[in-house]
C-alpha cells in the first residue's frame, strides 16, 4: 500500500463519486429512446470527432453514417443533429412549439445573461421579439421609408468605392459601416461617417467577437465552462469586448431618456423606453435595461455582420466569375437604366434575384444555425427528445441539401430559375432559418441585399488585381465569411 495524505484521499473520494455519477447518469440516458450516434467517452463525450474549428463539416459527415437526426455527446451534454430541409422543416415548422426554445449557452450566458432576443426564452423573449417586430415594421421595414434610407447609404458606398479610382482596396470596413448605417438609423435615427471612430470601434468589438466565437477555446468555453473559465483566452476577450458594446449602449439610451417625449418616438430605442413608463406589469417585467442593452447590441451586430458578410461574397463571387456579372448588369441596363435601382424592380429581374439567392446560399453565413432547445418531452420520428434538449439544425446541410439544389457545392443561379430564366422560389432555401426563432431581420436584410448589390453592380464593373485568384475559401469564425482579399472596382460611366 502507498500513503496517503487526508488531502489526497479527499480529492480521490471526490474524483471516483464524479465518475460513478457520470457512469449512472450515463447508464439512465441509454435507457431513453434518444437518436443514434456515437459511443461517448466519459467526460469528453465524443470532441474528438469533432473539428471545433469547423464543427459543421464534422456534423455532416457523421450524418452518413448515423442519418439526418442523429445524437451526439459534446462535453457532458447530449445534442441532436438535424441535418437536410426534411428533419428540419418537420422539426422547425411542423413542430414550431416544441422546438422554439434556446438552450443556456455558457458563453452567451456570460455575456448577456438571459436578456435581449436570441437567447432568451419564455414571456421575455416573447415579448422582445413582438416589441422588435413590430417596431421595425413601425420604422419602415419593408417600406418606402427604409428604401431610401438604404438607397441613400448605396449612394455613400458608391462615392467612397469611386474614390479609389479603380485601384485595389480592402472593402470590408465599408461594406460593414454601410450595412451598419441602416441598423443606426432604425435604433439611433443618425448615421456616422464610414470613418469616424466611434463606428469603427464598435464594428471591431462585433466583429471579433464573431472570430473568436469560432475558436477551439470559446467552443470548448460551451462544453466545460467551469473548467474553462479561469483560464486564459478568448471568452475572457469576447465578455470584455461585449462590456465594451454595452457600455455606449448604455451611455446611448441614458442620453435619449433626458429628452424622451412618449408621444413621438424617434427610433427604436425611444419606443423601448416609452414602454417602460406605460405603467403595465410588463413595463417592469420586460421593459427593463438590462433587455434594453442586449436587444440593442445583438441588432446591431446581427444586423451588420450577416448582411455585410453576404455583400462581401457577392463582390467576390462576380469576380471569381464575369460572365455572371455581366449578366447580371445586362438585366440591370434593360429594367432600371441609369435610374435608382427600386425594391419594384426585383419582379423584373429573375436573374439578378436568382443570384442575390444563391450567394446566400453559397455563402453559407451561418452553417451551424443558433441552436434550438425541446419546450417539453417530444416524440420525434419514433425517437424520444426530452425537454431542454439542444438542437442543432444544421443551417449547411440544408443549404447544400442534394435532393433541393442539383448542384450544391457550386455557385449556380439556376439553382432558382425554371426552364424559362423566370424566378423559382426553393423551398430548402431557408438562410434566415426557419419557425418560430427565425431572423426577425430577414426582411430588412433582404432588402439591402438587393439594392446594394444591383446600385454596386450598376455603377461597377468588380476586378481582381492583375495576376491572383479570387479565394473562395471562408475565414475561421463563428460565422463563414471570405478571407480579405483586395477588390478593383471598376466605374462603369
Amino acid at each position: 500500500m502507498f500513503p496517503m495524505d487526508p488531502v489526497t484521499i479527499l480529492v480521490s473520494i471526490v474524483v471516483i463519486l464524479f465518475l460513478v455519477k457520470v457512469y449512472n447518469s450515463q447508464k439512465q440516458e441509454k435507457g431513453k429512446n434518444l437518436p443514434p450516434g456515437p459511443r461517448p467517452f466519459p467526460l469528453i463525450g465524443s470532441i474528438h470527432l469533432i473539428d471545433l474549428k469547423k464543427p459543421h463539416i464534422s456534423f455532416m459527415e457523421l450524418s452518413k453514417q448515423y442519418g439526418p437526426v442523429y445524437t451526439i455527446q459534446l462535453g457532458m451534454s447530449k445534442t441532436v443533429i438535424m441535418c437536410g430541409y426534411d428533419a428540419v422543416k418537420e422539426a422547425l415548422i411542423n413542430h414550431a412549439d416544441e422546438f422554439a426554445d434556446r438552450p443556456k449557452m455558457p458563453l452567451f450566458y456570460k455575456i448577456e445573461k438571459d436578456h435581449g432576443i436570441v437567447f432568451s426564452n419564455g414571456e421575455s423573449w416573447k415579448a422582445m421579439r413582438r416589441f422588435t417586430l413590430s417596431t421595425l415594421r413601425d420604422y419602415g421595414m419593408g417600406k418606402k421609408g427604409i428604401e431610401d434610407k438604404i438607397n441613400e447609404e448605396a449612394e455613400f458606398l458608391v462615392q467612397t468605392f469611386r474614390s479609389y479610382g479603380g485601384k485595389p482596396f480592402d472593402n470590408r470596413i465599408l461594406l460593414n459601416a454601410a450595412v451598419a448605417n441602416i441598423i443606426v438609423s432604425l435604433l439611433l435615427n443618425s448615421r456616422f461617417e464610414y470613418d469616424d471612430p466611434t463606428l469603427l470601434n464598435l464594428m471591431h468589438l462585433v466583429n471579433e467577437n464573431i472570430r473568436l466565437m469560432g475558436t477551439p477555446m470559446a467552443r470548448l468555453y460551451d462544453m466545460f465552462p467551469t473548467l474553462i473559465d479561469p483560464l486564459p483566452g478568448a471568452h475572457h476577450t469576447i465578455a470584455e469586448n461585449t462590456e465594451k458594446l454595452h457600455d455606449f449602449m448604455r451611455q446611448t439610451f441614458t442620453k435619449q431618456r433626458k429628452d424622451l417625449d412618449v408621444n413621438y418616438h424617434r427610433n427604436l430605442i425611444d419606443a423601448f423606453l416609452a414602454k417602460q413608463q406605460e405603467g403595465k406589469p410588463e413595463s417592469t417585467l420586460y421593459y427593463h435595461d438590462d433587455n434594453l442593452i442586449a436587444l440593442v447590441a445583438q441588432l446591431f451586430g446581427a444586423g451588420m455582420e450577416t448582411t455585410s458578410t453576404t455583400l462581401r461574397w457577392s463582390l467576390l463571387i462576380m469576380i471569381k466569375y464575369p460572365e455572371i456579372q455581366e449578366k447580371v448588369q445586362k438585366e440591370i441596363e434593360k429594367v432600371i437604366g441609369t435610374a435608382q435601382p427600386k425594391l419594384e424592380h426585383r419582379k423584373q429581374m429573375p436573374y439578378t434575384d436568382a443570384v442575390v439567392c444563391e450567394v446566400q446560399r453559397f455563402g453559407d453565413i451561418a452553417p451551424t444555425n443558433l441552436p434550438h432547445a425541446t419546450t417539453c418531452d417530444i416524440t420525434f420520428r419514433g425517437y424520444l427528445i426530452p425537454k431542454g434538449t439542444t438542437i442543432v439544425p444544421l443551417l449547411s446541410s440544408i443549404l447544400k441539401d442534394k435532393a433541393y439544389f442539383a448542384k450544391p457545392d457550386q455557385f449556380y443561379p439556376e439553382h432558382f430559375l425554371d426552364a424559362d430564366g423566370k424566378f423559382n422560389r426553393n423551398d430548402a432555401f431557408i438562410p434566415f432559418s426557419a419557425g418560430k426563432r427565425s431572423c426577425a431581420g430577414e426582411g430588412l436584410a433582404k432588402m439591402e441585399l438587393f439594392l446594394f448589390f444591383t446600385t454596386l453592380l450598376q455603377n461597377f464593373t468588380f476586378k481582381a488585381l492583375p495576376g491572383t485568384v479570387v479565394d473562395l475559401t471562408p475565414a475561421l469564425g463563428s460565422t463563414n465569411a471570405p478571407l480579405p482579399q483586395d477588390i478593383c472596382a471598376i466605374p462603369r460611366n
